[in-house]
């Protein structure tokens, strides 16, 4: 692998509070990406918000306010986690589709690429910008434009099941499926919009759980125990 964009889920960097950070959680996770780092590996980060955030489920705001809310709160998350990662030595920068003050960078291709050339981890915050696209399809789009080797999805859930195996203990996981199958059957590894994307773009995503033991590492160094979504 040479370049890889990593997918946090908000929920799971909150650790068992299901709101805010934890900090034991998102140490964890910049050990390992700190390991892949020191390989040569140029690791992006997409983080979503719903530690935070879930914009969907309230019913009194209107929907661009509440997806901007979303938007603001993976800025949030990626501040706190760039830090974490600075403080184990790590050189990072966050990069967003619209101007955030001295906070943040704004988004280009060119600007990325040159921040991997210098062996940062570069963070993605802020979806697309626009209401209406998740950060599901942030992740998506911001893989291709960088021209990632594979998107790695590390979620609470340890990969891909035909149900959700949290209602139904007799789902069926998958080790690999194709991203044909995932838009036919609606597994939901990403949202439709992204699958798509991920579909004609040619984009592999490995999912896996994040609350596995040195899950990150494992996953690319071939120990991998999630689902591959092929293209």
């Amino acid at each position: 692998m040479r370049r890889i964009l990593l997918k946090l889920s908000g929920e799971a960097l909150a650790g068992d509070k299901k709101t805010g950070f934890d900090e034991e959680t998102v140490r964890g996770v910049a050990m390992q990406v700190k390991e892949l780092v020191d390989d040569g590996i140029q690791v992006g980060i997409v983080i979503g918000g719903g530690n935070f955030w879930r914009g969907r489920s309230s019913e009194n705001i209107d929907r661009t306010k509440a997806d901007q809310i979303g938007m603001l709160a993976t800025i949030m998350n990626c501040i706190y986690v760039s830090e974490i990662f600075r403080s184990t030595g790590m050189m990072t920068n966050i990069l967003t589709p619209f101007e955030c003050g001295s906070f943040t960078k704004l988004f280009s291709k060119d600007r990325a690429n040159k921040y991997f050339e210098k062996n940062m981890v570069v963070f993605f915050a802020g979806g697309t910008g626009h209401p209406y696209f998740s950060t599901d399809t942030g992740v998506v789009l911001r893989a291709v434009e960088v021209e990632a080797d594979v998107i790695l999805l590390a979620k609470a859930v340890d990969g891909v099941y035909d149900s959700d195996p949290r209602s139904n203990p007799a789902a069926k996981k998958y080790t690999e499926v194709s991203i044909d199958e995932v838009i036919e059957k609606n597994l939901q590894v990403v949202d439709m919009t992204a699958s798509i994307l991920a579909r004609d773009n040619k984009m592999p995503m490995w999912v896996f759980g994040l609350n596995e033991e040195n899950s990150i590492v494992n996953t690319i160094k071939g120990q991998f125990n999630g689902t591959k979504v092929t293209v």
